[in-house]
């Protein structure tokens, strides 16, 4: 991959020098696992830092004898930074949803190029706070009405990882449960959502195609109290 390509994709590095990201693509190892696959499992030690190049993966906590996704990543963001910035055990698993493309980058590479480009460090910085604000803003919704946390949570894939098309910004057709989990409502709840967004014409499930197509952003996005 080119440096000017891997810098536009993946937004943590669209400040670093550019010698910087030419080292870290002659270190980078690709990796690429089948939907289902476990990429990273909870408790082991974190050894590297993950970028998704393609695909989306999810993280999930081993909760009793279950598990609880957290969160739903895809093309441009990364994972596996917390293990090895405060190094400790991994605290959760990651799990590929559909077939997915990654690279990695060892910790101690990537800690060394931390300390060495000051303006990776600070964007590094700011994508944390930026996940500790998400964080802080769901726990603001846990009051707020299924819906309307329903809404938030697909506004939030089609900013971070829709694709355009001409019906609409289509995201992975997340299952019901990881999508419950992950915007903390029932799955029966997201079930009769999903169903009555679909009736007002807001999206389209495409199951053949894997596929949620958002139709009418402006209508979610002013149920999700964003307008």
């Amino acid at each position: 991959m080119q440096p000017d390509l891997f810098s536009e994709l993946f937004p943590l590095f669209n400040a670093a020098n550019p010698e910087t990201i030419q080292w870290l693509l002659s270190v980078a190892t690709e990796h690429e696992y089948p939907a289902g696959r476990a990429v990273l499992m909870e408790d082991a030690w974190g050894n590297a830092v993950y970028f998704v190049n393609s695909g989306w993966v999810k993280v999930r906590r081993h909760v009793g004898d279950d598990f609880v996704t957290l969160a739903v990543l895809s093309r441009g963001d990364f994972f596996g930074e917390m293990a090895i910035l405060d190094e400790s055990p991994r605290s959760t698993d990651v799990v590929a949803m559909t077939a997915v493309k990654l690279l990695s980058i060892s910790a101690q590479r990537f800690i060394q190029t931390l300390f060495k480009d000051p303006q990776l460090h600070h964007r590094m910085l700011q994508l944390m706070v930026q996940r500790l604000r998400q964080t802080n803003f769901r726990f603001q919704l846990r009051h707020h009405l299924p819906a309307v946390k329903l809404a938030n949570t697909l506004a939030s894939l089609q900013e971070g990882y829709g694709e355009p098309t001409e019906a609409g910004i289509e995201i992975f057709n997340i299952p019901l449960k990881d999508l419950a989990d992950v915007t903390d409502i029932t799955e029966d709840e997201a079930s009769k959502i999903m169903v009555k967004l679909e009736e007002k014409n807001w999206l389209k499930v495409e199951h053949d195609r894997g596929v949620i197509t958002l139709i009418n952003i402006k209508q979610l996005s002013n149920l999700a109290g964003r307008l």
